[in-house]
């Protein structure tokens, strides 16, 4: 999610000579990251061109971009780290005093320098070991692409330092103090977590991880911390192996899809084509009793078909929506509630960076999720619409005028370039045009185009800010797949995969049983570690069992997919309901009753997409 720290205030500024440091270096990896984004826009447009417009394809355009990449992830990462971006999960440090929340958000920021110092070693000697590696297209050493790793931890030290003097000495020195101590007694315990076996599992990846994501630290540092630990106290693989895992993890060039589209998402909230087509769909429901909350619900559908960042989704749509509809009588918590239940009712619409990190840790069709995800969709949204009619029958829209069908023609020409996009994306993955990654730098060219020519509204003065803002939120979403996947791989080698496989073939009533069991999973995975890094974890382990049980790979990905999106913006604990009243500004308190009926709704629809594949597979 876009939040800062998912619920989390912005970083306060630090005081003196180090603030100044902090501007400059800030300035400096911000302008980089940004740089990085547009030339990763321009590399993949161009391959595009060259293998499909001009059939000479650059062969290599993907090698530098994937060498590119790791470098946008892990600067994206820092900047995350200064402005206060990284995902947390804030439900429980949000019931303290505001005292003891400030020691909490210390203790978060000593527990990442702890692993960064930690794993700073072992980064600089993985990349010194990149070093004999020549890349085979740009001939090039593979050092270049594996500074990145070292460069991006010690400048998350050099941040997590300057954040640490913005809190009182006593809060700093006490944080430092607390992690120090802690790193000390599991060090000087550790040949003794040798003899425990599989039990270490429950000790670093149960406790552990529970214990730093309930805490407030970032989810992908509890990751990388219990990972870290795992490895260097009850193994005898050398803590560089989990570098070239997160590495592996967090820089597949699929990924790459990630900051495009969230780039992208933004893009079109730039250029006024979200607006548009929330004005057009208002002309046609805007009379009926809901009808913009029936507005929302669609608009969300669509624009979730452009952006795939559920953040961009919901800041190009509420800031459209919410003023007409508060002066319609709507009640901030109902707004706010519709919010963040579309935003689970989306989760499957392509191009969804969940069914981008399903295809890359799984290897199923990304094209096949694509087609697979509009259906499921449309089914929650049925169910949602249910609610709004009941909900809303009794409105007095005497005061509301209704658009006439001349009226409703113009803002449908006005917003046709916007409705097209979503198609013309999926058509150029269907048709071979582009991969998955290199599709949303066409959306880009064309929301450029419609922004420049079409709708006249395209603020140059934005793109570097957009730029930073893409790269933010991309590093704090990929470091957190780097993580998991290092973790995922030490779940590997334990022998658990194999164990977790053993078991649910073995529960009674097989594919029926193995789904409900899913289902009930994924909710609470979704709601306590989001949907990705739980996807990056789990899918590995859990679709080979769905295809052996015989549940087609694409229908047990639409249902995982809901399921993490229920638990994600269902409250007390799902951070992307907070995310939504972040950017509704409502409190959240306000929308915790009418969000209940929503989210009935969205099991019901939930449980019927699980029990009919067709809405998941009829189309493919």
């Amino acid at each position: 999610m876009g939040a800062p720290a998912e619920g989390g205030a912005a970083a306060p500024a630090p005081p003196g000579a180090i603030a100044s440091l902090d501007r400059a270096l800030g300035r400096l990896v911000e302008i980089v990251a940004a740089a990085l984004v547009a030339a990763e826009v321009v590399i993949l447009l161009a391959g595009v061109v060259a293998r499909y417009a001009l059939h000479r394809p650059l062969t290599w355009s993907d090698e530098l971009a994937s060498t590119l990449f790791l470098w946008l992830a892990m600067l994206g990462a820092v900047i995350a780290v200064r402005m206060n971006a990284h995902m947390r999960m804030t439900a429980a440090i949000g019931m303290l005093s505001a005292t003891r929340r400030s020691f909490f958000d210390a203790l978060a920021l000593a527990a990442g320098l702890a692993f960064c110092l930690l794993v700073l070693p072992w980064a600089y000697e993985w990349a010194m070991e990149e070093t004999f590696i020549t890349t085979p297209a740009l001939e090039i050493s593979g050092a270049w692409r594996a500074a990145a790793f070292p460069v991006g931890v010690a400048l998350i030290v050099v941040f997590s330092l300057i954040r640490l003097s913005t809190h009182r000495a006593s809060e700093a020195l006490g944080a430092l103090a607390v992690v120090a101590a802690l790193v000390a007694a599991f060090w000087a315990i550790g040949p003794g977590f040798k003899a425990l076996g599989n039990l270490n599992l429950v000790v670093f990846f149960v406790f552990g991880v529970m214990a730093g994501v309930f805490l407030g630290v970032p989810i992908g540092f509890s990751f990388a911390l219990a990972t870290f630990g795992y490895i260097a106290l009850t193994t005898r693989v050398a803590p560089m192996v989990m570098v070239g895992r997160m590495d592996e993890g967090m820089s597949h060039l699929i990924l790459l899809a990630v900051p495009l589209f969230v780039f992208l998402g933004l893009l079109i909230e730039m250029t006024g084509m979200a607006a548009a087509m929330v004005r057009f769909l208002a002309s046609l429901l805007g009379h009926v009793r809901g009808g913009l909350s029936y507005v929302l619900i669609g608009a969300m559908y669509l624009v979730s078909g452009i952006s795939g960042s559920k953040a961009a989704d919901m800041a190009a749509v509420a800031p459209a929506l919410f003023p007409e509809m508060k002066a319609r009588g709507a009640k901030p918590g109902d707004l706010v509630a519709l919010l963040s239940a579309t935003g689970a009712q989306t989760e499957t619409i392509p191009p969804s960076i969940v069914l981008i990190t399903i295809g890359s840790v799984t290897g199923v069709s990304i094209a096949a999720l694509f087609t697979g995800g509009l259906v499921p969709g449309l089914v929650l949204a049925v169910g949602l619409c249910v609610v709004v009619a009941m909900r809303y029958r009794t409105d007095d829209l005497s005061h509301v005028r209704r658009a006439t069908w001349g009226e409703a023609g113009k803002l449908f020409v006005v917003a046709l370039p916007a409705l097209a996009l979503p198609f013309v994306i999926r058509a150029a993955v269907v048709e071979g045009v582009a991969t998955a990654t290199e599709v949303s730098t066409i959306g880009i060219a064309y929301a450029v185009l419609a922004g420049l020519f079409v709708y006249r509204q395209f603020d140059v003065k934005r793109i570097t800010p957009m730029l930073v803002e893409t790269a933010t939120l991309s590093g704090a979403i990929l470091f957190i797949i780097g993580a998991a996947s290092a973790m995922a791989w030490g779940l590997t080698q334990s022998g658990f995969s194999s164990t977790l496989a053993a078991f649910m073939k073995g529960l009674p009533g097989g594919a029926i049983t193995f789904m409900i069991v899913s289902i009930l999973a994924f909710i609470v995975l979704g709601s306590v570690l989001e949907g990705i890094p739980a996807i990056v974890l789990f899918g590995p382990l859990m679709f080979p069992i769905a295809k052996a049980v015989g549940i087609h790979e694409v229908h047990y990905a639409m249902v995982v997919i809901l399921a993490m999106g229920l638990g994600l913006f269902a409250p007390p604990f799902g951070v992307g309901y907070y995310a939504a009243c972040a950017i509704g500004k409502v409190h959240p308190d306000e929308g915790m009753r009418p969000i209940w009926a929503y989210m009935l709704a969205l099991l019901i629809g939930l449980i019927a997409v699980a029990a009919i594949p067709w809405f998941s597979i009829g189309f493919l």
